[in-house]
């Protein structure tokens, strides 16, 4: 019996707005208060995640803010042919004036001046502790980032602007959340305003699987359950939602090759193992695996 309809319409509905804008409206506060070691410095604070790209559920608390220090960058020189790094090298010699470790220590000091306690170090983000009506917040601290498809001076000077952050065990991750977020709004826009609804109707999927022993928590983080679906052909997004749901586990199925998958910010594969960007190759099967089940004996 396939999951009823009724239940996909619950699910497809966006979860709270109000308690996540006024956290992230407190957090952005704290960020840009006058008293932050960092408020002479170029830097820029915005949303990220679910909440960010609207397609939150109920079950996810969480806000994700991104405080991003625009004065200088990392960057990615790999597709570059080694004439363009040698002239890029030339152009801007390394040096740095404010380092990444010395930008996260005055963003925490920001963050515990506002909210003591409440803060805690976590593995990618600062974390903020929910505290009455303000939720989890998951603060991401970050240099901007250019990753470069040319370089020929002067006139040529091509990259894709991102941001990068370092984990809790020192090693660089570059990510692209602007395009995630542009890209997203697009494929809705391309679907007749069917593609948000759906991952929300995909993330509760997901809950209902974690919470019924069936996959790990973890397994299918929402980042990856929205990069999944944007590879689905639009054509598949159609206007009932229970055939939606249908078409798309039906073309991912049917689709026996997902090597080429990508994420939905373009800029990586989507099913790649040893990545901190990508999706582990077990976990995306075995998740769509468990939605087919879930779909097929719907109880």
């Amino acid at each position: 019996m396939a999951i009823p309809a009724n239940q996909l319409e619950t699910w497809s509905h966006q979860g709270s707005i109000t308690g996540s804008r006024d956290t992230y409206a407190t957090v952005k506060r704290a960020l840009e208060a006058a008293t932050a070691p960092y408020t002479d410095r170029n830097f820029k604070v915005f949303l990220q995640g679910s909440y960010g790209n609207d397609t939150n559920i109920h079950t996810e608390s969480d806000v994700d803010v991104v405080i991003r220090y625009d004065g200088a960058y990392y960057y990615d020189l790999d597709a570059l042919s080694d004439d363009e790094k040698a002239a890029y090298h030339r152009q801007y010699p390394s040096g740095v004036t404010y380092a990444y470790g010395d930008f996260k220590k005055h963003v925490q000091t920001a963050l515990t001046s506002a909210f003591g306690n409440s803060v805690k170090p976590g593995t990618k983000a600062i974390k903020i502790e929910a505290n009455g009506s303000r939720r989890n917040a998951d603060v991401v601290v970050a240099f901007l980032h250019h990753r470069y498809h040319r370089f020929v001076p002067p006139w040529v000077n091509n990259f894709t602007p991102g941001m990068s952050f370092f984990n809790s065990t020192g090693n660089r991750i570059d990510n692209f959340p602007n395009q995630h977020s542009e890209n997203l709004t697009t494929k809705h826009q391309e679907t007749n305003s069917r593609f948000k609804p759906m991952a929300r109707i995909f993330k509760n999927m997901r809950s209902k699987l974690v919470d019924d022993g069936l996959i790990a928590n973890g397994i299918a983080p929402s980042y990856y359950v929205e990069g999944l679906l944007h590879n689905v052909p639009n054509p598949n997004f159609v206007a009932d939602q229970s055939d939606t749901v249908f078409n798309i586990l039906k073309w991912l199925t049917e689709t026996k090759d997902r090597t080429e998958f990508l994420c939905a910010n373009g800029m990586y594969f989507l099913l790649r193992d040893g990545s901190p960007v990508c999706w582990p190759t077990a976990n995306g099967p075995q998740f769509i695996n468990a939605a087919v089940n879930l779909w097929n004996n719907w109880p």
